[in-house]
């Protein structure tokens, strides 16, 4: 039996996290701020924005054993076996420490093909860990990275304090789905986070799946943030949204990139364009979700353009990446801080042959897993654009000598 110490959930134990809103229970952490919300009227954004991906509970304690009740909220699909729970990460000290799921909560039921979704409300469940050390220690609990996670109560075997940040540079990063972390098996499986752990940087995630689409007020979020390195990953969501043709794209980049450089004149930003994406590299979107295979539990995407109207300024992958390059290296020649990536070298032909995206749209946890490990070198290696000037980047997250 333990003598369980209840501690709230406050914004000082969250990190990650844009904006905490108060509930009726406890807290729920939002990756974009109030002001965001309130312009945004897409359901897709707003489920992805308030799914935790990279938000993490962070205290120092003597604890042996953690419990956090949550009220997840999740998603089922008609005609597809059960998703799986939403995974927490428990890390000690910066290693890994333990996995738990919670079976409870509220339920989005949808079915794809009408295009309609149910909501039944449920309970709030518990995470617990324990058999650890009663040394002083680190602990954070990452959050499921697609699970909506109400944060009730923590409680602890003994007091908890929120961890020193130290000073750790801040890595804010936005991007796609795939970015958000979708097919990735847990928390800290997703490639971000995997290149932020060896990177040795704090991680602020704003990949928000369906939704890099280059919204003004995610712009202004990314400008008002405090961050020391900023990366944007640019385009696979405009084109199988078929959001805008070539002539709105340009611009409405430019404005993005204005926009930042308006708070963040001189941090370092570099703009990653998409990863290889067969389906998309000479053909436009629109793409949809093909549910003929949904019931045996597979999902793919299938584009409905047709590489003929990329004459009439429609978005490929192959045109967004021309595009970013030339628009990175034209404003290169006044804002030195400002770099370009190709996203194929993160995934590209040969990753595509050894590792082929299972939908056709997102890598798998083995993928995320090398992306972030490239991330890391590329762009936090000793050469890299993150680069911190200690040396370069070693298994462990911290740089070798």
């Amino acid at each position: 039996m333990h003598d369980w110490i209840t501690t709230p959930v406050t914004a000082d134990l969250l990190r990650g996290a844009l904006d905490v809103e108060t509930t009726e229970r406890g807290v729920l952490p939002h990756r974009l701020p109030a002001r965001a919300r309130a312009q945004n009227t897409d359901d897709q954004l707003g489920m992805a924005e308030s799914q935790p991906s990279g938000v993490r509970l962070a205290f120092r304690t003597r604890a042996t054993a953690v419990e956090l009740d949550v009220l997840p909220t999740k998603r089922a699909y008609v005609g597809a076996p059960p998703r799986p729970d939403g995974v927490y990460d428990l890390v000690v000290d910066g290693r890994p420490a333990g996995q738990g799921s919670v079976r409870a909560g509220t339920v989005i039921t949808v079915d794809m093909a009408a295009g309609t979704s149910e909501v039944r409300p449920g309970p709030p469940g518990t995470v617990r860990f324990d058999g650890l050390s009663g040394d002083a220690k680190d602990v954070e609990i990452w959050l499921p990275h697609n699970e909506t996670t109400e944060l009730i109560v923590l409680r602890t075997d003994a007091p908890v304090a929120p961890a020193p940040r130290g000073d750790r540079r801040v890595w804010l990063h936005h991007g796609s789905s795939i970015s958000h972390g979708s097919d990735a098996a847990s928390p800290t499986g997703i490639w971000p986070v995997v290149a932020a752990t060896l990177g040795g940087v704090e991680l602020i995630n704003l990949g928000l799946a369906g939704s890099a689409l280059l919204d003004p007020f995610t712009a202004r979020a990314v400008r008002d943030t405090p961050a020391d390195l900023i990366s944007l990953k640019i385009g696979i969501n405009v084109v199988n949204h078929d959001l805008m043709r070539l002539r709105a794209f340009g611009p409405a980049v430019h404005g993005f990139l204005d926009t930042i450089r308006e708070g963040r004149p001189d941090t370092p930003l570099l703009v990653v364009s998409p990863i290889l994406c067969p389906m998309h590299e000479d053909t436009p979107g629109p793409c949809f979700p093909d549910v003929s295979e949904l019931g045996e539990g597979r999902l793919r995407f299938r584009t409905m353009g047709d590489p003929a109207e990329r004459a009439s300024g429609k978005l490929t992958l192959e045109v967004i990446r021309e595009e970013l390059a030339r628009i990175v290296k034209q404003r290169a020649a006044d804002d030195p801080h400002l770099h370009y990536l190709d996203g194929r070298e993160l995934y590209g032909e040969d990753d595509s042959a050894e590792l082929p995206l299972p939908d056709d749209l997102h890598p798998d946890a083995a993928t995320h897993r090398r992306m972030g490990e490239r991330f890391a070198g590329i762009a936090f290696g000793p050469d890299g654009v993150f680069a911190d000037g200690s040396g370069a980047v070693s298994d462990s997250g911290r740089p070798s000598d």
